[in-house]
């Protein structure tokens, strides 16, 4: 995904340690490495071309994205840096999942506990906490993920792509007007109700919006349906990877344009994936909480003849 797609990002590529940590948010699974100072011995550059060989699951480790924790013992009180990749290389600004997945490693690693705590992911302050922890490793953890913005120049939408008082639509070559629900919850999302949640409707809709060149930075797409009271069910196609059973942010959104929408009331709503259920707080403001389980699953490191390809 280009970096118009992705918010842009310019900085430097970082490097990483080989040692990693991997554990899933509902079979959303992620890699967790540190960053270091410079590339040093095993040390690799966390470089698109490298990124796209550590996720692939024939090949390589295997994952759907990657998470970078830029400095680990930061100055007391100061929040943890982390970097976000997806497994196509492109760097993006935060996923629910992979955060809940960085505080478990923080936690199993000693360095944070029960109190809440901050990590800094896209420019953004953001709070979480490890509420339990099991003996089989699976975390209850929740993030705050701020107050959620529902127009379209939060998701870097052109303006003339949307009317001022209706929401904004696209014409699809097969489904005809799609009109959508923008959500930015520190990533850009469009909501989608009124659609079936099939999977030939989201590999159709899916890369068809997600690609838009009318979206600045791309956008993570979601189906949805309300299936009840506080209960909305979704199917998701995330920037950067394509179909996946589960996704924090993609949560948050479709929670999120239920509620500012008036198909749900504010308050708990529980979010119904093909992995599992989350659940989102969504105040009468749109200030989102995401609360829901990570499993870890192991520790390893890649082996210093696959480092030096990467390089």
């Amino acid at each position: 995904m280009s970096p118009r797609q992705t918010g842009g990002v310019t900085q430097d590529a970082p490097v990483a340690g080989p040692s990693f940590y991997r554990a899933h948010g509902l079979g959303n699974d992620y890699l967790v490495f540190e960053g270091r100072d410079g590339e040093g011995a095993h040390g690799w550059p966390v470089r698109p071309e490298a990124i796209r060989a550590v996720c692939h699951r024939l090949t390589g480790v295997g994952s759907d994205g990657i998470v970078v924790l830029m400095d680990a013992e930061p100055a007391p009180d100061a929040p943890f840096p982390l970097r976000m990749f997806n497994p196509d290389g492109s760097e993006f600004e935060r996923s629910g999942n992979g955060l809940r997945i960085l505080a478990a490693y923080l936690h199993r690693s000693g360095r944070v506990g029960q109190a809440p705590f901050q990590v800094r992911s896209g420019g953004s302050l953001i709070r979480m906490q490890v509420h339990d922890v099991t003996p089989e490793g699976r975390f209850d953890i929740s993030v705050e993920m701020g107050r959620a913005r529902t127009s379209p120049d939060s998701v870097g939408l052109e303006a003339n792509a949307a009317e001022a008082d209706a929401l904004p639509a696209m014409e699809h070559p097969e489904l005809g007007t799609v009109a959508f629900q923008p959500v930015s919850v520190g990533n850009p999302h469009a909501v989608v109700f009124g659609r079936d949640l099939s999977t030939e409707t989201l590999h159709s809709l899916g890369p068809f919006l997600s690609a838009h060149p009318a979206f600045a930075r791309g956008t993570n797409v979601q189906l949805a349906r309300v299936a009840g009271p506080g209960r909305v069910e979704i199917a998701i196609w995330e920037r950067g990877v394509g179909p996946t059973t589960a996704s924090g942010t993609s949560s948050c959104a479709a929670a999120v344009a239920a509620v500012h929408q008036g198909r749900l009331d504010p308050g708990p709503i529980q979010v119904v994936m093909e992995g599992g259920t989350l659940q989102v707080t969504v105040s009468a403001s749109l200030e989102v909480v995401l609360r829901g389980p990570v499993q870890e699953v192991a520790r390893g490191e890649l082996l210093s003849g696959f480092v030096k390809t990467l390089g």
